[in-house]
């Protein structure tokens, strides 16, 4: 029951935590962004099973790879992505919370 609360909560609550607290100007806007960071699990419809409970999905799915994360880590680098890296990196931080805890 812990692993889902965690995972899912931070999922679903630390963007919106995020976004209230660090970015008051366009907080709606930043807030939708982060939490469709979620969307980096379409990468899951390639999988057989699509999904596994006891799979973890770091360094598995192609957006969840080594390389992938490294990428979203780039994207803090600029200000026109660094939302977007951000939500990135929040999912990969769900899903390895998620990994350690099976």
């Amino acid at each position: 029951m812990l692993r889902f609360f965690l995972h899912y909560g931070i999922h679903f609550i630390l963007p919106i935590i995020i976004g209230l607290v660090f970015f008051k100007d366009h907080r709606l806007k930043i807030i939708l962004i982060l939490l469709a960071g979620i969307f980096l699990d379409l990468d899951h419809l390639l999988a057989d099973p699509i999904f596994d409970p006891g799979r973890c999905s770091i360094n598995f799915h192609p957006l969840h790879t080594y390389w992938a994360i490294a990428g979203y880590f780039l994207l803090l680098f600029f200000t026109k992505t660094r939302v977007f890296g951000i939500a990135f990196l929040i999912h990969i931080l769900a899903d390895t919370v998620d990994c350690y805890l099976m």
